[in-house]
């Protein structure tokens, strides 16, 4: 993409022309285009369309280039966004880009899965004059999404860092590991990520759905791991085919731990191993990264008249709208909390509100019902009602006595969080556990009770976001190379 085109004469001439302070937050916030709800749940494309050059330019300049920006004190991984945003305003795309990248390895997809609502933009000076923040997150894709369409034109050569000869292993090839990855593939070391899936991307690939991150954003952000010299290994389960001592044994000097949390949790109650009941990653999983319901997959999954998906944070949302575009007549969530309450992103709500899906907030199952085959067919709901804060500040929900009522069902989607993956805390030997099976580190280095191994994203966190486990690796990359640097 040549950048001198893709500039409109007016909004050129207004980017030499000086605002003021005043002028600036006069600007409203740009709204992104979208597809309708009424296309968008026939297909898997993306939702959101992302901004024109001519919405990025005239976006950045609302940003007010503050003295001590805030922002990048919200950002987990310290992204220099006043510095990026400038550069939009400018004009200089690509430089916005090479600003992004020298903290993120993910730009592409942070821009579109990040809650900035609750980090950056949280932080945004617009906030204290009662305005809309500046829309990081949009110009950040952006920027990323320019800089990939640019290359697919203008291949570039990237220039590798000289190598120190000192390998380091990777397990795991989500969020956390690919930040950790491409840190430490800059400093000069010879990295390598060991997925156990067939594919690389962890959760960016088997847990969000394509209409609202493409996999050729994530394979693009991977190919850019690839360039600076990260190896990828698929289908190698550190803990089964290889152990911590044959790591050892291949030479490698360090090994940061990015396994994930990939064990569903369930509610306990009574009907949950009926056909029809599963969980949210599960079925992700399957539709996702095994292509089901695809023509020519051979992969099956299950799919319902009357779907209720159990819970209310993004994966739940995600479950819910995939159900719609798998041809469910009706999809619901059914949520203990009131929708203040939900951990979702307010846009993924509302992009489901758009496209049909009921909520029931304030209820909570408590049994299912089973027809004469086995198969879910109905659930009893117990209604609720909001009680004193809990641990977290939110209000608990307590059970509205005598409140309860049966609604038919065909198919339960269960997304109530997830446990950390067991594999790598209980085969090795001498490594400090939490009793919620989460490897424990130093907040500050990320490095565990075994010198030489680092660990982050949700193995430590127990559940995280995508920014804060790419946080995690950038922080581990940074004491690891620190430890090796003095052998």
């Amino acid at each position: 993409m040549n950048q001198d085109n893709s500039r409109d004469a007016v909004w050129r001439e207004a980017l030499r022309t000086a605002m003021s302070a005043k002028e600036r937050a006069a600007i409203p916030r740009v709204e992104m285009p979208h597809l309708s709800a009424g296309y968008r749940i026939t297909c898997n494309e993306e939702v959101n369309s992302g901004l024109s050059a001519e919405q990025a330019v005239m976006e950045s300049h609302r940003c007010l280039d503050c003295p001590d920006p805030q922002c990048i004190h919200g950002c987990p991984v310290a992204v220099d966004i006043p510095g990026f945003i400038k550069n939009i305003e400018r004009g200089e795309f690509l430089e916005a880009a090479m600003v992004l990248k020298t903290t993120s390895a993910l730009p592409a997809v942070c821009g579109r899965v990040c809650p900035q609502e609750k980090q950056c933009e949280s932080r945004c000076i617009y906030n204290k004059m009662k305005k809309a923040p500046v829309a990081i997150g949009y110009l950040e894709r952006f920027a990323a999404d320019f800089q990939r369409e640019d290359a697919r034109e203008h291949p570039v050569e990237v220039e590798k860092p000289l190598p120190n000869g000192i390998k380091v292993a990777v397990v795991g090839s989500g969020p956390a590991g690919l930040s950790f990855a491409g840190d430490m593939a800059k400093k000069g070391y010879d990295v390598t990520v060991f997925e156990a899936l067939h594919e690389i991307g962890g959760v960016l690939k088997y847990g969000i759905p394509e209409f609202r991150l493409p996999n050729s954003v994530v394979e693009a952000e991977i190919d850019g791991l690839r360039a600076l010299g990260v190896n990828f290994i698929k289908d190698c389960v550190v803990g089964k085919t290889l152990s911590y001592d044959d790591l050892h044994s291949e030479g490698f000097k360090g090994i940061f731990v990015a396994s994930g949390a990939g064990l569903p949790r369930f509610m306990g109650i009574p009907g949950e191993n009926f056909i029809g009941i599963m969980s949210s990653n599960e079925y992700l999983t399957r539709i996702n990264l095994m292509g089901a319901g695809l023509p020519g997959e051979d992969t099956p999954v299950l799919k319902g008249h009357r779907v209720a998906v159990i819970g209310g944070g993004n994966t739940a949302m995600d479950s819910v709208r995939t159900a719609l575009r798998q041809g469910a007549d009706e999809a619901m969530i059914v949520y203990r909390r009131s929708e203040e309450e939900m951990p979702a992103r307010v846009e993924e709500v509302h992009h489901a509100k758009e496209e049909g899906v009921r909520f029931l907030t304030l209820h909570n199952p408590v049994e299912y019902l089973a027809d004469e085959k086995g198969r879910v067919r109905a659930m009893r709901l117990q209604r609720m009602e909001l009680g004193e804060p809990d641990a977290s500040g939110r209000r608990s929900p307590v059970p509205v006595e005598g409140a309860i009522e049966e609604m038919p069902v065909d198919l339960v989607i269960v997304s109530v969080g997830v446990s950390p993956n067991p594999l790598i805390p209980n085969t090795v030997g001498g490594l400090e556990v939490s009793r919620r099976g989460t490897i424990v580190v130093d907040d500050s280095t990320m490095q565990s009770s075994l010198g030489d191994l680092y660990a982050g994203g949700d193995i430590v966190r127990g559940g995280a976001t995508v920014i804060l486990a790419m946080g995690d690796g950038r922080r581990a990359a940074a004491s690891m190379h620190q430890q090796l640097s003095q052998l």
